[in-house]
């Protein structure tokens, strides 16, 4: 015969991976995830339900149940215990960890030397470039070298193809200020000279 139903909690929800198991037959199968199960069970057969969680639960086949298919839904109780929340900490009291904390600790002699190291390369660079070794300026200094590569490729730049430089030159003629820095001398009169003409005739 075939014995199957649908799983629920306490709640009336649905309960998958419920592990069924037919006592007499020894033959087991898990609930869908619709909470549904369908298992083969002989007339006094005992159906065990398992499932983590919860309570485990039988039923028992009636030795007279003459029907091929039989519907039997089952509700499992919930099997946990609640406990109070338990701090775990390293210490007795309180007084113990505030000592441990507050307690000055030696300092690892590898690591400081790694700060004197890491420190002297930092003044090395200031002294060679004269820049503030910062996250801002590698930045800045990175964002530079991406630029320069993309737009001359190598190659100096040529400020005759150069929008930016042509603006500034025609904004300096406008603005006089290319010839602010000048002094220009007024050109002297050409003298002519008139040519002798030989009053003899040749």
């Amino acid at each position: 015969m075939q014995v199957s139903g649908i799983i629920f909690d306490e709640t009336g929800v649905v309960v998958p991976g419920v592990a069924v198991v037919s006592k007499n037959l020894r033959r087991g199968v898990l609930s869908e995830s619709s909470g549904i199960y369908s298992v083969i069970s002989t007339p006094g057969d005992t159906i065990f339900f398992r499932a983590l969680g919860y309570k485990r639960y039988h039923t028992v086949i009636p030795t007279d149940y003459t029907s091929r298919f039989a519907s039997v839904d089952i509700r499992l109780e919930f099997d946990t215990i609640q406990i109070e929340g338990v701090n775990i900490i390293p210490w007795d009291t309180y007084s113990e960890f505030l000592k441990d904390i507050t307690q000055e600790k030696p300092v690892d002699p590898l690591a400081e030397n790694m700060s004197e190291n890491l420190a002297s390369i930092y003044v090395a660079l200031q002294n060679e470039v004269g820049l503030r070794i910062s996250p801002e300026a590698s930045y800045r200094a990175v964002m530079a070298q991406n630029f320069n590569a993309m737009t001359y490729r190598g190659v100096p730049s040529n400020n005759l193809f150069n929008p930016f430089a042509w603006a500034k030159f025609v904004q300096g003629l406008k603005t006089g200020a290319l010839f602010r820095n000048h002094t220009f001398e007024r050109p002297k009169e050409a003298k002519v000279r008139n040519k002798i003409k030989n009053a003899e005739n040749k």
